[in-house]
Order: C-alpha cells, then sequence, then structure tokens
C-alpha cells in the first residue's frame, strides 16, 4: 500500500515497512524535482577507484552530496575542484541505506568568468611555487629546425595558416598530433600528444620533432579552459623538446603559456618564430659573401701599400754598392805600385846579393841546373809510361762508347720502321672510309642526276640557255635543241632536226714515228 494512496492520513494509520518508506519518499523526489540545476561552492571531492566521483555542492548553510558516475565523468564540462563555484545539472535521488538523499550530476559548468579566473590565478600561484615558471628551465628554440610537431586539431584553420606561413618563410618537414582543442577531452589529448612527440625515437621509423608547437584559434574563457588545466601545464613543463605556446588571440592568455619556453600571440606568429626567412638568410649570405671579399681586397691593399712603403724606405742598389766599389778603385789603384815597388825591391835585394858574393851565386846556379837534370831525367820514362797508358785507356773507352751508340743507332731505325707501318696504317684507316663515301656519294648523285631520267625516255627541251617547260614559252620559228639520253639535236618550229652530236668522242692522236738517228717520244 502506497502512503500518498491513503485517503485519510492520520486515521488509522497503516504499518510501512523501511523499505516501503525509503521507496515513497524516492518517487516522490524524484517525480516532483526531476532534472534540476543547483549552484554552488564545490566542497571535498572524492575519486573512487572504480571510476565514479563524490563530492559535495554547499553554500552558506546547507550541503548537498552528488554523485558522477564513472561513464559520466567524461562528459563533465569542469572537473569539479573544492572551492570552485559550479552550476551543477542533474537529477535529485535517494539512497535508502543511509537515508539520504543526493543528486547525480552529469553536467558542471563554472559560475561565472570570477570564478574561473579565482580558480586559474589558484593554480598559476600554485605552479610558480614550484617553480615551472622560472625563466632558467626555459630551453632556446631551435635556430632552424628539421622536423616541427604541432599539437593541434587537423581541421581548423589553424593548421592551414601555420602550413602556410612555414611554406612562405623556409619550407621544413611536419608532424601533426590531432588532438580535441576544448570540451572535456582537450585537456588529456593535449598532454598526451606533447608525452608522445617526447617519446619517439631521434631518427627513427616516425623521426621525433625538434619543435613542438600547441596551437589553437580564439574563443571565450570556457572554450580556452582545457590549456589551463593543470595536466597540459605540466605535461609543457616536462617536455624535453623547446615548445611555443600558440593559444587564442594576442590578448588570451593561458596557464600553458606561463610554463612554455616561448608564447606566440598567434598561430601564424608561432610559425614566424619557428624558422627565419629563406630569402632574408640567402640575403645575408650573399652579404657576408661581399664583405668577405671587400675585406680580403682590403687586406691585400693594405699589405700591398705597406709593402710599397718599406721598399721606399730601403736604399737603392747603388747606395749599397757604392762603398765597395770605391774600396775596390783603391785597392785598384795601390795594386800596381805596390807591384812595381816590390819588383823594384826584390831586384835590389838580388843585386846586393849577387855583387858581394857571385862565387855562391854560380855555386848555386850550377847545383840548381844539375838538379834540374835529375829530375828531369826520372821523370821522362814515367811521363812516357803514362802517356802509353793514357792513349791504351783512350782507345779502349772508344771502343766501349762505339758499341752502345752502334746500339742506340739500330734500335733508333727499328723504331722509325715501326712509327712507318703505322703511319701507313692510320693513313689507310682515315683514306679508305672516305673513298668508300666518295663512292657512295657519287652513286647517290648518279641516282639524283636527271641523265638517268633519260634513260628511261624522256628529252629536256632548251631555247639557248633556258629549260623549255610549257609550250607558250615556245616561239614561232625558234630554234629548240632536244636533249636525248646518247645526243641531242636542235630543231626549228617548221623544219627538221639537225643532229648536233652532245659530245662526239675525240679521235686519239696518231703517233708518230721515231726519226731515225734521234730519240723516241715518250709517249
Amino acid at each position: 500500500m502506497d502512503l500518498l494512496d491513503d485517503p485519510n492520513p492520520g486515521e488509522n494509520t497503516p504499518e510501512f515497512s523501511v523499505s516501503e518508506l525509503s521507496t515513497a519518499i524516492k518517487r516522490t523526489i524524484e517525480g516532483e524535482f526531476g532534472r534540476v540545476r543547483v549552484k554552488g561552492e564545490v566542497g571535498r571531492v572524492v575519486r573512487a577507484r572504480s571510476g565514479h566521483m563524490y563530492f559535495d555542492i554547499k553554500d552558506d548553510r546547507n550541503t548537498l552530496s552528488c554523485t558522477t558516475w564513472k561513464g559520466q565523468v567524461s562528459g563533465l564540462g569542469v572537473m569539479p575542484e573544492e572551492g570552485l563555484e559550479v552550476v551543477a545539472v542533474g537529477k535529485l535521488s535517494t539512497f535508502g541505506p543511509q537515508s539520504k538523499y543526493n543528486m547525480n550530476v552529469d553536467e558542471l559548468a563554472v559560475a561565472g568568468q570570477g570564478a574561473l579566473m579565482a580558480m586559474l590565478e589558484k593554480r598559476k600561484i600554485a605552479l610558480e611555487a614550484e617553480g615551472l615558471f622560472e625563466p632558467a628551465r626555459k630551453a632556446p628554440l631551435p635556430y632552424l629546425p628539421e622536423i616541427i610537431g604541432v599539437v593541434t586539431s587537423p581541421t581548423g584553420a589553424v593548421i592551414r595558416d601555420i602550413l602556410h606561413r612555414l611554406r612562405d618563410r623556409f619550407p621544413r618537414k611536419v608532424l601533426i598530433w590531432p588532438v580535441a582543442v576544448q570540451g572535456a577531452n582537450c585537456a588529456p589529448e593535449v598532454a598526451r600528444g606533447i608525452a608522445g612527440f617526447n617519446a619517439l625515437t631521434p631518427g627513427g621509423a616516425l623521426p621525433r620533432p625538434d619543435l613542438i608547437i600547441v596551437a589553437r584559434g580564439g574563443g571565450s574563457i570556457e572554450d580556452l579552459w582545457g590549456f589551463n588545466e593543470e595536466i597540459v601545464a605540466r605535461a609543457a613543463a616536462a617536455s624535453d623538446i623547446p615548445l611555443i605556446s600558440a593559444v587564442g588571440h594576442e590578448t588570451d592568455t593561458t596557464l600553458i603559456d606561463f610554463v612554455s619556453d616561448k608564447r606566440a600571440p598567434t598561430p601564424t606568429a608561432a610559425a614566424e618564430l619557428a624558422v627565419p626567412v629563406r630569402r632574408d638568410l640567402l640575403a645575408w649570405v650573399e652579404e657576408q659573401g661581399i664583405r668577405l671579399t671587400r675585406g680580403r681586397s682590403a687586406v691585400l691593399d693594405r699589405s700591398g701599400q705597406r709593402l710599397r712603403d718599406l721598399s721606399r724606405a730601403l736604399p737603392g742598389k747603388d747606395a749599397l754598392l757604392s762603398q765597395p766599389r770605391q774600396k775596390l778603385d783603391m785597392a785598384e789603384a795601390r795594386l800596381a805600385p805596390a807591384l812595381r815597388s816590390g819588383v823594384q825591391a826584390r831586384r835590389v835585394h838580388l843585386a846586393r846579393h849577387g855583387a858581394l858574393n857571385p862565387a855562391l851565386l854560380r855555386r848555386g846556379m850550377a847545383e840548381g841546373t844539375r838538379r834540374v837534370t835529375d829530375i828531369a831525367a826520372r821523370l821522362e820514362p814515367g811521363l812516357f809510361r803514362a802517356a802509353a797508358s793514357k792513349r791504351e785507356r783512350l782507345a779502349a773507352r772508344g771502343k766501349l762508347r762505339a758499341e752502345p751508340l752502334i746500339a742506340q743507332v739500330t734500335q733508333a731505325r727499328s723504331h722509325l720502321d715501326r712509327l712507318s707501318e703505322r703511319l701507313q696504317g692510320a693513313a689507310t684507316q682515315v683514306t679508305e672510309p672516305r673513298q668508300t663515301r666518295i663512292g657512295a656519294l657519287g652513286r647517290v648523285l648518279e641516282t639524283l642526276s636527271y641523265r638517268a631520267t633519260l634513260e628511261r625516255g624522256y628529252a629536256v627541251v632548251r631555247s639557248a640557255s633556258d629549260v623549255i617547260t610549257r609550250a607558250s614559252q615556245v616561239k614561232a620559228g625558234s630554234a629548240l635543241q632536244i636533249e636525248f639520253a646518247d645526243t641531242s639535236v636542235t630543231v626549228t618550229q617548221g623544219a627538221g632536226p639537225q643532229d648536233t652530236p652532245m659530245s662526239a668522242p675525240k679521235p686519239a692522236p696518231k703517233k708518230k714515228p721515231p726519226q731515225e738517228g734521234g730519240q723516241g717520244s715518250l709517249f
């Protein structure tokens, strides 16, 4: 029996079991309220191991217990956090075993931007206290990355803008990690994309990027809230690959902007930060080449000028040689008088000694003559023997030298004969093809000549030196020459033909008999 079905409550009150009463209350609450929206502040939050989520929504006087089942958690727009003011949507229900009622929440939204900004500021303070915003931990961007990884939606305009800008500035290889850029799946997918790029092996089949760009177009704070989640900020902070955040427009700021290595105001600006302009690099290289050429020329010019200055400072060859020349002239001038004075002094000395002791002088001269004679007598046989020996050696050398010369001459003649044979063979190889070609060209000339046509029964009609091809060209009474294959005839219009041989053979000249007593003709 249902409690509500009692027509006279309070009179003859029936008895209910606990389960009957709990069921009646459950039907009443669920039937009366149905689906409701509740605004309040999130209290305690418990995530069970089964995947279910339990949390409280409270105001200054009461608390409402809320439950979100495992299959409903992914559909929540915002994950509940303690102290966050939210608007919960769901159904009221009761839990009989504990005589409690609660709300099954399947939608959760932040109650106004003020609450979102307060929660964002709270997260920012916590991450900053951990040192994730420190400039010292931010890695520098590579100057010219080979591969760029982009974490964004593959269907939006953002990826097209990035690819277009990269193609204009400096084309690079791009790997795209597709993710949801708003909603409940945004934060976990973006975090997995950043971690996935870092997990790739450098130089593997799918190479690891040198730079990561996390990009999304503009939107409201609710649309961009996935990039304010703590899981995304920690994934960006843990990335070993330099990361550029390009979320929203220039005025939009998300939590990933503070953690990333570089923040770009727009996705297009992120592509500009990623690579330089190729044309600017080429112009810079050309300019450096010009500067290098100018610098080298300037160094050579300065060195040449320095060398010329030093050469001008050096004395000339005449100045260097003038003093030695002067010394030589002075020595030459002193040489002749010194020789004359020396000879004169020796004459005087010799005359003085000869006058004082003539007998000694005569004995000395006789002794000298005798010694010279003895030396000549001893040397004469030896000289004859040496001369004979030298004659024999010269004769032997002449024979030895003549034989190599004869061998060399014989070898040279043999080499000359071989060269002559090679020259004759080369001449034959050169002339035979040319003779063959000349013969072939002669046969072609005969084939193309009009005389072959005359052999087939045709004739050529001429008037003077002109060829007649039309009857209208023949004038009355004019003489015509008709050329056949063997001869030509001259005809006049109205007269008979006159034979005119085209080329009569000339008779052979008769040989004159040789004159007696004289020399006969050589021909």
